[in-house]
């Protein structure tokens, strides 16, 4: 009955030790340098049918894969219908001198706001130029209110604003046109304010001021 048993048991035994010793040759071929690619048992989607570019396809009629655009097609977050919107320069090549932005509180509060979102880190809040960031040693930009910055035209500061001057980077990606001139209005709305004389006063409010 013993030796029966043992039987039994040697019998099993066998195909696990086969299968252990195949475990560890195979462990040990993995390291072995091989001419044949790679057996790749979960693609994952790593291996699909794709075009490149240039490459050619058998299911356009002019055989390119690579397509042109629909005719009228124009970029989803950018319609150049008014080149001196989007860029601040006009036909002539010159800076716009005015902002084509209306005026308006809303445009100015929407100005305020990203003006305080994106420049007064570093203008600071007024446009003194004394931002936080000037404060962790960043170098110092200029005031806002130097007399040189505020002949400038509208066009040139938008033109700032998208493409960046000296240590200043370029906000086009971050901020899209509109607010652009947003800000711009708003910086001489702002400018105005530190500037101001008794004439930008309302006289029935002159009497409060001491």
């Amino acid at each position: 009955m013993r030796r029966t048993t043992h039987h039994k048991l040697l019998r099993l035994s066998i195909p696990f030790a086969l299968l252990a010793a195949l475990v560890c040759l195979s462990g040990c071929f993995r390291e072995m340098p091989s001419e044949k690619p790679p057996i790749h048992l979960n693609p994952d989607m790593d291996k699909q049918p794709k075009y490149k570019a240039q490459s050619e396809s058998a299911f356009f009629a002019d055989r390119s894969a690579m397509r042109q655009p629909v005719p009228g097609t124009v970029p989803a977050d950018q319609i150049d219908e008014d080149p001196a919107f989007f860029t601040g320069i006009d036909q002539q090549g010159d800076t716009v001198a005015h902002s084509p932005l209306p005026v308006t509180m809303l445009s100015l509060e929407r100005g305020r706001e990203r003006f305080n979102i994106y420049c007064s880190p570093c203008h600071g809040r007024v446009g003194d130029g004394q931002g936080i960031m000037v404060s962790r040693g960043y170098v110092p930009p200029p005031s806002l209110h130097d007399d040189r910055i505020r002949v400038l035209s509208d066009g040139h500061i938008f033109d700032v604003i998208t493409n960046g001057i000296r240590n200043m980077p370029a906000y086009r990606h971050q901020i899209p046109p509109e607010d652009r001139w947003a800000i711009v209005n708003y910086l001489h709305a702002l400018q105005r304010s530190q500037h101001a004389t008794m004439e930008d006063i309302p006289v029935e409010r002159r009497g409060a001021i001491k």
